[in-house]
């Protein structure tokens, strides 16, 4: 199901379902992150909820995403805190071991420029003042990182939560962009 008009990068609260047919396929992603063959297997035919949980903390200013992963069958996955004020946090994936990663509100223009910027800034709706969200993961063990920006797109006259992803090891890159339904409120 599209985003309601009222779920917006400023009020992400609620349960979103990965919608795999218009994501992208991320395979490629997982293995240069490391991801064996039968995890990324499992991952495939997985359906993935997100339960966030999104908030502004008492006398700070600070936004929080808090991210509850459960897979099909109802397998725990990975809780993220995000905290967006880019700070560098440790973190231990269940899947990806230990990373650090930082978030932050960010206009598209001030997104790093690179051979990635074009697919990281392109084809979001202007919401919420011109903001998204920004995330990026360092794993110095497996020698990749991330980088995603959130947002809100129109996909074939629907309005949906999506991720653009792009995942950099070496000089090597690979790009996905990620689509979400609303299911329900939290």
């Amino acid at each position: 199901m599209a985003a309601p008009a009222d779920k917006t990068i400023k009020a992400l609260s609620g349960k979103w379902v990965m919608n795999k047919e218009l994501s992208d396929d991320f395979d490629t992603i997982l293995q240069m992150q490391g991801v064996g063959w039968m995890m990324r297997k499992i991952i495939s035919m997985a359906t993935i909820t997100l339960t966030i949980s999104q908030y502004i903390e008492d006398g700070t200013n600070l936004t929080h995403i808090d991210i509850q992963q459960v897979a099909s069958g109802g397998i725990q996955g990975t809780t993220e805190r995000r905290t967006l004020d880019w700070e560098f946090r440790e973190h231990k994936d269940g899947i990806f071991g230990e990373v650090e990663g930082k978030s932050r509100w960010i206009l598209l223009e001030n997104v790093d420029k690179g051979p990635d910027r074009e697919w990281l800034t392109k084809g979001w709706l202007d919401e919420s003042g011109g903001e998204h969200v920004q995330s990026y993961v360092v794993c110095e063990k497996g020698g990749w990182t991330a980088e995603q920006i959130w947002g809100f797109e129109e996909i074939d006259d629907a309005r949906y939560h999506t991720r653009h992803v792009v995942v950099r090891k070496g000089d090597d890159w690979k790009q996905a962009r990620l689509v979400y339904n609303f299911q329900s409120a939290a």
